[in-house]
């Protein structure tokens, strides 16, 4: 009887409670040994991975920042090249290397193409190096470098020239149009307040030929100043209340998903709101 390759063990050392590893076993439910997975730098590589161990049981592979998905088209070239059609390609990143820093790289594997699963876990900011703004942070949120607060406190973390009484002043970026503006033939959106529709579209996305972009929302205990035991309960808040709603494109059609009615929507937004310490005076 051939022993069940554990896809990603418990000895990582990531948060208690963390939306993101709570998001990433959803995934790995989803791939099968025929599996390499190229991952960023990130709050993802750094906790699984502590010299000399890792919790991974798939084949797995670190990038810089910026360049997973450059690592995972040349992966994907090398099996075309040797005839092997099972295995799968799948990046995984964080937003810091998919909104802002690997945007390029990403644009052109996308332009390419590529049969590549590309996977984001959306924190909302760089958690890994400080909290620091991302171009996922949404409006009004406090971050290292988008403090909300008084002058003198801005002063004496130093990471900004002056403060702002409403946190991030700009807007999301919206990646999923983005990705859709490629025409990527697969896009969803998850959050990890739902491991079954993770596993769903993961496993829908990997039956599609082409580029597939899956963005799951993660929250993050220390960056969001939430409690271990809300992760759950924000992600699903977070399409309750229409900040973050399940979707999945195919062919760059809406087939689920979608936002709630407003009226349903509207007695979840400051519950979702108020838990969380990034958006409190």
């Amino acid at each position: 009887m051939t022993k069940e390759i554990k896809k990603i063990s418990s000895g990582h050392n990531a948060c208690a409670g963390c939306g993101q590893l709570s998001a990433v076993q959803s995934v790995m439910r989803a791939l099968d040994k025929n599996t390499i997975i190229a991952n960023a730098t990130g709050c993802l590589e750094v906790t699984t991975t502590a010299y000399p161990q890792s919790a991974w049981g798939l084949p797995w592979i670190h990038s810089l920042f910026e360049n997973p998905a450059a690592v995972a088209t040349g992966i994907s070239a090398a099996l075309k090249k040797r005839g092997e059609k099972k295995t799968k390609v799948v990046v995984m990143a964080g937003d810091g290397g998919t909104f802002d820093i690997g945007m390029g790289i990403i644009s052109g594997m996308w332009e390419r193409k590529e049969d590549i699963l590309y996977i984001c876990y959306d924190t909302e900011s760089y958690s890994n190096t400080g909290f620091q703004a991302s171009g996922a942070t949404p409006y009004g949120a406090s971050t290292s470098t988008s403090p909300k607060g008084d002058k003198n406190k801005c002063q004496k973390i130093k990471t900004c020239d002056s403060v702002n009484e409403i946190g991030n002043e700009y807007q999301k970026k919206d990646m999923i149009k983005i990705a859709l503006a490629h025409d990527v033939p697969y896009v969803a959106q998850s959050t990890a307040g739902y491991p079954n529709d993770i596993f769903n579209k993961v496993k829908k996305a990997l039956t599609m030929k082409g580029p597939g972009y899956i963005q799951i929302l993660s929250p993050c205990i220390p960056g969001w100043k939430i409690k271990t035991n809300e992760t759950v309960e924000l992600g699903k808040l977070a399409n309750l209340s229409n900040f973050y709603p399940l979707l999945e494109y195919v062919n760059g059609q809406l087939i689920s998903g979608g936002l709630n009615s407003e009226k349903d929507a509207k007695k979840f937004k400051q519950e979702y709101l108020g838990k969380q310490g990034r958006f409190k005076d």
